[in-house]
């Protein structure tokens, strides 16, 4: 698919940054994952998991370290050698790398995992859902869980410029179906890069719901925060990487979590 191998290109005109920020940010012990996740994600002992749309491993890496392995999976050439690149230079070893669309992924991959771990900014970056359900299921044991922390799409409808300024103004319409198309990439943890064709997909929450209860499993649980995982500009730091406007008090989500089994029965 076209727009999915220019994503890829993009994506990889950051993969070198994002090794040298999350090399330092681990290092120093200041990148961990959000206190959500880590109050909902459980003990992970003696468990396989494999995260998907991993970027340069960041953090698949702080999973290898709760869990008995970690595999993670990206799009990007440069994300998976980087990734791997990172975890040498770390020193750990219990996790490793694979190189794939996610959308072609379950075709050539049986391994199966306890967990099936997605977060921060992933979604949006791929066309059908009811293929990244069928996924989820097809990689998760009988007694395992899916677990996913995300940017909410009610949050992704306001202009971001807008919104520090304190107007919730909609810019990209929650039901649309075609493509955003930008051609700069990065800032969060890169300087941005232009000359780049970037595709992103709006998603609502009936997509995300049904893609997995139609690929047959049980929502256990949907939660609403109000801080999101970046400075989307004019944020503040309230702890732990989250972020929000100090106008937003109870106003609206800007991220959830949502975990979900197979069905039994």
């Amino acid at each position: 698919m076209r727009e999915i191998q220019s994503n890829k290109h993009a994506w990889e005109q950051l993969s070198h940054d994002h090794y040298l920020h999350f090399k330092k940010k681990l290092e120093d012990g200041s990148h961990q994952l959000n206190k959500y996740i880590q109050q909902e994600i459980g003990d992970l002992s003696g468990k396989k998991v494999i995260h998907l749309q991993c970027n340069t491993g960041a953090d698949t890496i702080l999973l290898a370290k709760m869990a008995e392995s970690a595999v993670g999976v990206d799009l990007a050439t440069d994300n998976v050698k980087y990734a791997q690149k990172l975890a040498d230079d770390l020193g750990v070893t219990n996790v490793s790398f694979i190189e794939s669309d996610i959308m072609e992924f379950m075709d050539n991959h049986n391994e199966k995992y306890d967990v099936v771990f997605v977060s921060e900014g992933a979604l949006g970056w791929f066309p059908d859902f009811v293929k990244w359900g069928k996924t989820i299921h097809h990689l998760l044991k009988d007694d395992g869980f899916f677990y996913i922390f995300e940017a909410h799409p009610t949050f992704m409808m306001f202009d971001t410029g807008q919104l520090a300024q304190g107007s919730t103004k909609i810019k990209y319409p929650y039901f649309s179906k075609s493509p955003d198309v930008e051609n700069s990439i990065g800032g969060y943890a890169s300087q941005p890069k232009d000359g780049v064709e970037v595709h992103f997909w709006m998603y609502t929450i009936s997509d995300i719901f049904n893609a997995l209860t139609s690929a047959g499993l049980h929502i256990e649980y949907f939660n609403e925060f109000q801080e999101i995982f970046f400075d989307a500009g004019g944020c503040k730091n309230t702890e732990n990487e989250l972020y929000n406007y100090e106008f937003n008090k109870g106003l609206f989500p800007m991220s959830f979590s949502l975990k979900a089994n197979v069905l039994k029965g």
